[in-house]
């Protein structure tokens, strides 16, 4: 294969003393408040525990393709905020439930005009579907007299990109308009630089006794145990001006509905027939659209009722992080910060969850395929046949303010790309799919060969085009993330040893696709390439001094002498000799490298070991699972066992068992649980799937369509799972449902129903 000139590449590493690009500024915590977080499509809400949007300075907000829609929702009665009784996020992430009550209000200076707290009973209940956020506060009065309050929203929208909320200035914004356009209608507008108007429009019900361009106050009485709800839409709109107004995504609209098909809602004191309508119609089909989604996954019940729990909640937030394109379904990384498509996340996700649900790998690698770059383009980090990073909709992102519109800045999304397609087939045996992204595996081999590996050495490297670039295009792509074991920050092209096993294993697949495409030439070529990588990384990533592989080869080829997790990805993606595995499992799992709760990003002892850091030092579940799938690989299940009690210990202190995107890495301590990361996201896609990638990894599961067969290779469960049955495990046309029982260090297998023919294996 002919290998082209390189393009010139930016090689210089970042400085020390400043902030990086598009840092994530943190003058507010993420966990110093209880936030809630919802989902739907391309829009998603960050709320405080009340249901309520900025009331304190931070991240809350109604955001629709990158923007923040609605930056102000505070619900008051009589001017006060209510007392919170409770809130939750519904078990499958369906709706907010908020409860609360009035405090004691005193209207006059007469006691008989006042309300004694605890009379009137508050409860909300809001949602997203379609780009609208539904809200219904409920009100009963619990007294035996008649009530009368005024209940007031106080509102507005900012229009912030996604970046402002996260901390970038602007020198210049569009203009921003309101005005109250009906009755029961606020509508705000805001016309960007990018040609693209974005609308809010507030609907209420029942009609507000007064409306003001930022408020809304409703007077509403109440009989002794009488009962009056509020209704509010908050509907999302965007407009390309240049289209003559042709909607980009009218994503807003009222949902269609004839009211004659339905039963009419139960009547209340001033609740208006249609925005209850609309809501309940809403509320339905939403919840539909949420079973429909799972409705034939494999599923998960065990022992333990708190890793129950925890699987609902991963399950959970996988399938709300989940959106729709024309190319199937894909997992958006996370909440708040990154809830768009990211290549190597969205890889990531599919990967452990492939036993799952195969169709979550389906969309991945039709999404990625449609999206792939087909030209050179150093401001998007861009060359043919490589496979998309991230991609955004708000209006720096088209302005070219951020890169990030359709940026390709990273070195791993392409080999995993392949890699997927190689599990996926193995998997699934859906040649269909195979045949139809096989153009794009193709490109992204060539990619790897001519750009990856620009110098020739066999290993791929990164650098990036432009200063306005990501300076370290790795899955730890902070800015002080690549170093030597003095510190120094490694200047590029940087070779990541994680890298080379993604290419490694990336290749291997491929050749197996290859002979399936008819390319036998190919295939031959593939798995010599592969063998000769895996040999040279040997010889160059393995540091016997420090009994591990290197973080990675810096521009002159020198090694990164660094303990880090990277290391457990060679274990994961099989580049790594049998030889090693042993050693390189001790550094991971030693006192510095594993804390207890996790294996760190960075072992403690190494010249920028920071536990408060992102990649420095910080617990990553993804991470550790990978690390834990790469334990099994090598027969080290004791190891893996271990990373999944420590992770499992660690969802157990937070809210609702579910693990964050990371977490700090001091060392565990009696009585207390993990150090929060102050910006983590929560939900985060690749977290939730971990659990069930760590319960694969210890049972030693493989699906094989070839062989039409399931196989358990040494199971181990770890001591808090006695039991785990696992319900509509598919292979081809077979679904079996499964319990596994453990027996001290043993495991068996039991098949309690079985459709199909799909044989069920337990190898010691």
């Amino acid at each position: 294969m002919p290998r082209r000139e390189p393009v010139p590449m930016v090689a210089t590493a970042p400085d020390d003393e400043t902030l990086p690009q598009y840092h994530i500024e943190a003058q507010t915590s993420l966990v110093e408040r209880q936030l809630r977080s919802l989902k739907h499509g391309d829009a998603f809400a960050v709320l405080d525990s009340y249901g309520d949007i900025g009331v304190f300075p931070g991240p809350e907000g109604l955001y629709f393709q990158d923007t923040r829609f609605l930056s102000r929702l505070e619900l008051t009665v009589e001017g006060q905020r209510p007392m919170l009784l409770g809130s939750v996020v519904q078990d499958d992430n369906g709706a907010l439930s908020v409860d609360m009550t009035t405090p004691d209000i005193r209207l006059d200076a007469g006691d008989e005009t006042s309300i004694p707290r605890e009379i009137i009973a508050l409860d909300r209940t809001k949602f997203l579907f379609r780009g609208t956020c539904y809200d219904r506060i409920g009100l009963r009065n619990y007294d035996t007299k008649p009530r009368h309050l005024r209940v007031s929203l106080a509102f507005d929208a900012d229009f912030r990109d996604l970046f402002e909320v996260r901390g970038s200035d602007r020198e210049r914004r569009g203009r921003r308009s309101v005005e109250v356009t009906a009755a029961n209608e606020v509508t705000y507008r805001y016309d960007g630089l990018d040609g693209r108007r974005r609308t809010t429009r507030l609907r209420f019900g029942p009609k507000p006794a007064r409306l003001e361009a930022h408020r809304a106050e409703f007077e509403v009485r109440l009989s002794p145990g009488g009962r009056a709800s509020i209704f509010v839409r908050a509907v999302c709109d965007t407009v390309d001006l240049s289209r003559e107004g042709q909607a980009v995504a009218a994503v807003g609209s009222a949902l269609p509905f004839t009211a004659a098909a339905y039963p009419s809602p139960r009547r209340e004191e001033g609740h208006p027939k249609g925005e209850g309508m609309t809501f309940a119609l809403a509320y339905r089909d939403a919840r539909r659209d949420l079973r429909k989604a799972t409705a034939n996954i494999t599923t998960i019940e065990s022992s333990n009722d708190q890793f129950n729990e925890a699987a609902c909640r991963a399950t959970a937030d996988l399938y709300m992080l989940l959106s729709r394109t024309p190319n199937g379904v894909y997992p958006y990384a996370g909440i708040p910060w990154y809830s768009t498509v990211f290549g190597r996340d969205g890889i990531i996700t599919a990967m452990m969850t492939l036993w799952i649900d195969p169709e979550i790998a389906k969309g991945v690698l039709r999404h990625l395929a449609a999206t792939q770059a087909t030209t050179v383009d150093p401001a998007a980090d861009a060359q043919p046949g490589k496979v998309l990073h991230e991609t955004r909709n708000g209006e720096m992102a088209i302005l070219g303010e951020v890169p990030f519109r359709l940026y390709y800045g990273t070195i791993d999304a392409t080999p995993l790309f392949v890699m997927l397609a190689g599990q996926y087939y193995e998997q699934t045996g859906d040649r269909a799919t195979i045949a139809a992204i096989w153009p794009n595996i193709l490109a992204a081999l060539k990619w790897i060969d001519d750009y990856g590996d620009r110098d020739g050495d066999g290993f791929v490297e990164y650098a990036r085009e432009t200063e306005k670039g990501l300076a370290n295009q790795g899955w730890k792509d902070s800015h002080d993330s690549i170093f030597h074991a003095d510190g120094r920050m490694a200047q590029g092209p940087i070779a990541l040893c994680e890298v080379q096993g993604y290419v490694y294993a990336a290749k291997r697949g491929a050749a197996k696709l290859a002979l399936l495409m008819g390319e036998g030439v190919l295939s031959e070529r593939l798995k010599g390439e592969a063998e000769r990588l895996r040999k040279a990384f040997d010889e160059k990533f393995y540091l016997p001094e420090i009994g591990t592989y290197a973080i990675a080869l810096d521009g002159e080829k020198r090694a990164c002498a660094v303990r880090s997790s990277n290391a457990g990805h060679a274990l994961f993606t099989g580049i790594a000799y049998p030889e090693r595995a042993e050693s390189v499992a001790a550094v991971l799992m030693s006192k510095d490298g594993f804390n207890g709760w996790g294996v760190r990003t960075i072992a403690s002892g190494e010249a920028r070991y920071n536990p408060m850091s992102y990649h420095n030092g910080s617990i990553w579940p993804h991470d550790n699972a990978l690390i834990a799938l790469g334990l099994a690989r090598y027969g080290l299940k004791a190891e893996a066992a271990r990373v999944f009690e420590g992770q499992h210990g660690a969802s157990l202190y937070q809210e609702g068992r579910r693990l964050p995107e990371l977490f700090c890495g001091f060392i565990q301590r009696k009585q207390r649980g993990p150090t929060n990361y102050p910006v983590a996201c929560s939900p985060q896609a690749w977290a939730a799937a971990a659990p069930f990638a760590f319960l694969a990894a210890c049972l030693g599961l493989e699906l094989r369509h070839d062989r039409n067969r399931v196989r358990f290779r040494d199971p181990i469960l770890p001591a808090f799972l006695d039991d785990v049955l696992i319900r509509n495990l598919k292979l081809g046309d077979s679904h079996i449902d499964l319990l596994l029982h453990r027996h001290g260090n043993d495991v068996t297998v039991n098949v309690l129903r079985r459709t199909g023919d799909a044989q069920v294996v337990l190898l010691k």
